[in-house]
């Protein structure tokens, strides 16, 4: 039988599930909807153990690890601790829960932004790299540190939380309950809010303009930017710029050779892109300058989070 790890990644909505050999190759996946049960995790456990072992039998595999990546997600202890995003609140000890019904089969769980990077180390562009940063753009903003080769957990565990470094104290409200955090600005629906404020600058300059607030989104924004909407560039000028002047400050503190940006906001590629290497590289040390490269991920967008996730058993094997 061939070995393999069940990758999961825990989101809001869905919860994914991907068998992934040594090599980063999905077998097959199959998904549920996290909230299907609210807050009764003990039976949202069984509908993903069942999940979990109907993918094994079907595919005649042999299970040698689950890896979890989550939001707010705790290496250290196994927990996923204060989500706003999921029903079980405060610190719900997911591994020890969910090696009740795996008792002999080992399990890790960290940060989905964590878990990005380190699939990105072992099976994406990083694999030749020993220092770099992954940067998740999605409906939040999350990150990974690779230095001198590992992964940066610290102290307790939770290290990486580059969404939530401020880029104004007296900016837009956060889900954190702070202000000015770097994810209002330039995740997904940060950038609709970047272009509703420009909307009321620009209006009658944009086919946004037609498009109900409720209704937009980042890759409409996208779309009308790459067919020459002047606004819609303008959003992503903005965007870049926020991002990249960010990204310097990062390069300062551990010295990364590539930053890799994962997530569906990427795929408005240089139109996202550019802004960023451009504005980082402006506001770099000198040190530093030109020393650093900004890519999309190595991972295959449908896969990256439960490649990153399942990473975090084969890192341990290889």
């Amino acid at each position: 039988m061939k070995d393999i790890v069940a990758g999961i990644d825990i989101g809001g909505t869905n919860s994914e599930v991907g068998l992934v050999d040594n090599e980063g190759n999905v077998l097959d996946r199959a998904s549920m909807k996290t909230r299907a049960h609210g807050k009764d995790f003990s039976a949202y456990l069984e509908d993903l153990s069942r999940l979990i072992n109907d993918l094994v039998k079907t595919n005649a595999v042999s299970l040698v690890g689950i890896g979890i990546g989550a939001p707010n997600g705790n290496i250290n202890n196994g927990s996923i601790e204060h989500a706003p995003n999921l029903d079980w609140k405060g610190i719900v000890p997911f591994c020890e829960k969910l090696q009740v019904h795996f008792p002999e089969i080992p399990i890790r769980l960290t940060n989905d932004a964590n878990a990005a990077a380190l699939g990105e180390k072992l099976f994406g562009n990083g694999k030749m790299i020993d220092n770099f940063l992954t940067i998740t753009l999605g409906t939040g903003v999350g990150s990974g540190f690779i230095v001198n080769g590992q992964l940066m957990y610290g102290h307790d565990g939770m290290a990486g939380e580059a969404g939530h470094t401020v880029v104004d104290p007296n900016g837009r409200v956060c889900g954190c309950g702070r202000r000015g955090c770097l994810e209002t600005y330039v995740s997904a629906s940060g950038i609709v809010r970047t272009a509703a404020e420009q909307l009321s600058i620009h209006h009658f300059q944009s086919k946004l303009a037609d498009i109900p607030f409720s209704e937009l989104e980042s890759k409409t924004i996208a779309d009308l930017a790459a067919k020459g909407d002047v606004v819609a560039q303008k959003v992503f000028e903005i965007t870049g710029r926020t991002l990249g002047m960010k990204l310097a400050d990062f390069v300062a503190i551990t010295s990364p050779k590539a930053i890799f940006i994962a997530g569906g906001v990427v795929n408005a590629g240089e139109l996202l892109l550019k802004p960023v290497r451009e504005h980082m590289e402006a506001n770099l040390l000198s040190i530093y300058k030109g020393k650093v490269r900004i890519e999309k991920s190595g991972l295959p967008g449908i896969d990256s989070a439960i490649l990153g996730a399942a990473a975090l058993i084969w890192s341990q094997n290889k």
